[in-house]
């Protein structure tokens, strides 16, 4: 599978999820094996304004090709967040068509743009216009039930010039709740002649197969099913091309990673931003163990400022001999 002149080299990405697949997640996915990582979504406006935590959005990470996802809903933002990132070094260009966020969605951007598509064709004519990079659009199926518009949003997609569409099998009003319904990508893939990548709810082999058994999708993407897990999406990708998966790291590898993920993610916001935006990856990291932290424990570790005292506790509870709740 290819986007542009990229080559992947499986077909299980890693989804872009605002405030998680920052630089130090996405090394760790690209790691283990992920086909593809994408950016967090970067706000095109300010990043056309050089905003620092954009900007600081734009990072590289490992050697894949460079996914930067842009949001936005003015063609002037879009295609200049489109030349700065490519200055930055981005190879792909995703633009989000797919996030439900109210945030997102009152400012007429994310998924409210399929309600408007004429409006969200003229983001990807900026876009395409802006660079000569590959440009993608990740969508959902549609705003509601009564509008499931993501074959006719993809067909017209094409048509503008994007190169892989993704889809999460929900609509915007269902936001993450019920199951995604792979099933109705199939109409997607039908009505477009570039790559397809099925999402929502992969979170193994058995659930990427099922998804890319009833889409007739190209490749799947994780998102929630990486949280915790990031080494769950190169997994995935080595078993959909009939390889043995690396396993996930337990004991001492595990306390190696995570102390290192850690560390990482204080270099990337600096100790006083860090330990916070730490806390959800730890917790993450302890629910996909089964670990049960008694109350005291839990908070003790996940509101810890000090560094050096998380580091400990992460040496203490991930190393496999921590005694769950009872």
């Amino acid at each position: 599978m290819s986007i542009g002149s990229h080559v992947v080299r499986n077909n299980a990405f890693l989804a872009p999820m605002a405030g998680i697949t920052d630089r130090p997640f996405r090394e760790i996915a690209e790691k283990f094996g992920a086909g593809l990582v994408v950016s967090e979504m970067i706000a095109s406006a300010a990043l056309g304004t050089g905003h620092h935590d954009m900007v600081r959005k734009l990072g590289k990470a490992g050697k894949l090709p460079h996914v930067v996802q842009l949001a936005g809903c003015e063609a002037e933002w879009m295609a200049a967040g489109a030349r700065i990132a490519h200055e930055a070094g981005a190879d792909i260009i995703d633009i989000n068509f797919g996030c439900p966020s109210k945030r997102v969605t009152n400012g007429y951007a994310g998924s409210a743009l399929m309600r408007v598509p004429d409006q969200a064709m003229t983001l990807i004519d900026a876009v395409v216009g802006a660079t000569p990079l590959p440009v993608t659009v990740k969508m959902r199926l549609g705003w509601d039930d009564d509008s499931l518009n993501a074959p006719l949003m993809a067909r017209r997609a094409v048509d503008a010039g994007a190169q892989m569409i993704t889809v999460h099998g929900r609509t915007r009003q269902q936001f993450y709740k019920g199951s995604a319904r792979w099933e109705l990508v199939r109409a997607v893939v039908e009505a477009v002649d570039v790559p397809v990548v099925v999402n929502g709810d992969i979170i193994d082999f058995a659930s990427a197969q099922e998804a890319l058994s009833l889409s007739g999708a190209a490749a799947v993407m994780l998102g929630r099913g990486a949280q915790g897990r990031p080494w769950a999406v190169g997994q995935i990708g080595a078993q959909l091309r009939g390889e043995t998966p690396q396993a996930a790291p337990t004991g001492q590898d595990l306390v190696a990673l995570i102390s290192a993920h850690y560390e990482q993610i204080l270099y990337e916001y600096g100790i006083a931003v860090g330990v916070r935006a730490a806390r959800k990856h730890l917790d993450w990291y302890a629910q996909a163990m089964g670990l049960t932290l008694d109350k005291p424990t839990r908070l003790a570790f996940l509101n810890a400022e000090e560094p050096a005292a998380v580091l400990a506790m992460i040496g203490e509870i991930y190393s496999g001999d921590w005694k769950t709740a009872a």
